[in-house]
């Protein structure tokens, strides 16, 4: 098991720089595997984000660029707010999330506003424009609500990389052995590894 730091980094930027290797340097002593480079709440220019990358990585850390269409996601915010920011082109997201990639970027969160979160319709399409450029195996959905991990694994399988809530675990885990589900689901799902 990996241990994510979650993204507060978005504060420590607004520090300076000697805050941000601080906070870098005190999670690897306090233990943590990932920093996790997310920016609902910010912008910053892509060439930064790379360095941020290469530095996570440089002090033994794993980097964890989160990525999405909607800015300012996160918080409370409502989902009349966030519909007036407007969404990014998915397109602009998969570039970001290919750049991270090619930078030796451990795995891509994908921010779940604007997806499946604070949005009326869920956008579908997007998922599935991000799982046919970049696959499965680098790339974690954020799943807030059991209906939309449900939906993953339901299309996905249940081998998708999602991040939920910690007191949904089990109720992820167990969706994912076929021991729990809704009627669409139950019993259905399976692998096989030859």
């Amino acid at each position: 098991m990996l241990v994510s730091t979650g993204g507060f980094i978005e504060y420590v930027l607004t520090q300076g720089t000697d805050a941000v290797e601080r906070y870098i340097q005190e999670c690897k002593e306090l233990g943590f595997d990932i920093i996790a480079i997310s920016s609902g709440f910010i912008t910053i220019p892509t060439d930064d984000w790379l360095r941020l990358v290469e530095t996570v990585q440089k002090a033994g850390l794993k980097a964890e660029p989160e990525v999405g269409i909607q800015f300012g996601a996160g918080g409370a915010t409502a989902t009349a707010e966030l519909e007036t920011e407007g969404t990014r082109d998915p397109a602009w997201a998969i570039l970001q999330a290919r750049r991270f990639l090619e930078a030796g970027a451990y795995m891509i969160m994908i921010e779940s506003e604007g997806i499946t979160e604070n949005v009326r319709t869920w956008r579908t399409d997007v998922v599935a424009k991000i799982v046919d450029a970049l696959g499965l195996e680098q790339v974690m959905f954020e799943a807030a609500e059991p209906e939309v991990f449900a939906w993953y694994i339901k299309n996905y399988g249940p081998e998708v990389n999602l991040f939920v809530d910690h007191s949904q675990v089990v109720q992820l885990e167990c969706l994912r052995a076929g021991i729990w589900g809704t009627k669409s689901l139950w019993g259905r799902i399976l692998t096989y590894k030859g």
